[in-house]
């Protein structure tokens, strides 16, 4: 921890804030006008984006973070120029449509309607499923799947009928917010299959190198981070492993891979234009400006990738170094000054 005009901040935020006071980024000048942003999160979601330190440089440039009550009436609370939320429950859901249709002046991050589609594993990626991204230096599809919402004996004539080749990804089909629906299996025989518990998705498993890319869209920013994933599967490996086995949560690995001393061929990072044009496509298809999407490369190749879950409003952890100070710089400034938010600190 170090200080930083007179402020402690820790050495990545440090490095963040550097980089674009050095002009490399979006950056503006301190300004004493405010930017209000009302939200409504949970108490985990609030404690891991809004620390202390990313409030007080959002202060720095203007930006007020003010708690929405939710046993309020929500149009009684502000005025609000932004309003961010990541909260489940249908009544909230009615009540952020509703001050959406009477206050189209406020920017709502985002849509319940839209985040709804990420809520469901099938749906999520049906948009990557439809896209046609041809001449952007690679490919973009979904590992082959299933949704099985039957009882779990059915579960291996389902996957034969399917055509579908162990191991696989079982995962929930609806993603709730609770543990559970982030607990992933990887079954490696047909036997384990009837012990799992639907409805969930089937998903092939694709060698991948180890490495899985979060990739974070936030507006027109991108920016992206290597994880360490699952290892590679041969034939010979596959051979000797049979059962049900839990998959870490990939968010959860407490090291990155961007450091690691890893093959070229695995760390290269996905073409910068293919990313850009998956991302303009997922903003428009999805309706959301927030969100992050996990992406593996086939082993093997250069230029096939496969987009294998998407999430709204990721976590600021340590796979997200940076991730809070590059939505206050580069998404608040540049998408609200095209909404025309006439504020000092964005000119």
């Amino acid at each position: 921890m170090k200080k930083l005009n007179g402020k402690i901040v820790d050495e990545e935020e440090k490095k963040v804030v550097e980089t674009y006071s050095n002009g490399v980024g979006v950056g503006f000048p301190q300004s004493h006008q405010n930017l209000v942003v009302g939200y409504a999160l949970t108490v985990k979601k609030e404690t891991s984006f809004l620390k202390p330190n990313f409030r007080g440089l959002a202060r720095t440039k203007g930006i007020k973070f003010v708690c929405i009550d939710v046993n309020r009436p929500l149009s009684d609370q502000g005025p609000f120029d932004v309003v961010l939320h990541k909260l489940l429950a249908k009544e909230w859901c009615k009540i952020i449509e509703d001050y959406r249709h009477k206050h189209p002046e406020v920017t709502v991050l985002d849509p319940p309607d839209a985040i709804q589609h990420l809520r469901n594993r099938k749906s999520m990626l049906q948009d990557v499923v439809d896209l046609n991204l041809s001449d952007c230096h690679g490919k973009v599809g979904v590992p082959r799947q299933i949704v099985v919402t039957k009882d779990p004996s059915s579960i291996p004539s389902e996957v034969t009928k399917a055509g579908l080749k162990l191991p696989l990804v079982a995962k929930p089909l609806l993603v709730d917010g609770t543990a559970k629906s982030h607990k992933l299996f990887v079954a490696y025989d047909q036997l384990s299959l009837a012990k799992l518990e639907p409805p969930l998705v089937l998903q092939e498993f694709v060698n991948h190198g180890g490495i899985v890319f979060k990739v974070y869209i936030v507006g027109e920013s991108i920016t992206v981070v290597r994880r360490f994933s699952l290892p590679n599967h041969g034939k010979r490996d596959l051979s000797k492993v049979a059962g049900m086995y839990p998959v870490p949560r990939v968010s959860s690995y407490l090291s990155s891979a961007d450091d690691a001393d890893l093959d070229p061929s695995i760390a290269e990072h996905p073409p910068r234009p293919l990313l850009e044009k998956l991302a303009t496509e997922l903003r428009r298809r999805l309706g959301l400006r927030l969100f992050n999407i996990d992406m593996i490369r086939e082993h093997g190749t250069r230029d096939v990738f496969y987009v294998i879950d998407i999430n709204y409003f990721p976590g600021a952890n340590i796979a997200t170094k940076g991730f809070s100070f590059l939505l206050l710089t580069k998404w608040f400034s540049s998408y609200l000054s095209k909404c025309s938010i006439k504020l000092g600190m964005l000119h």
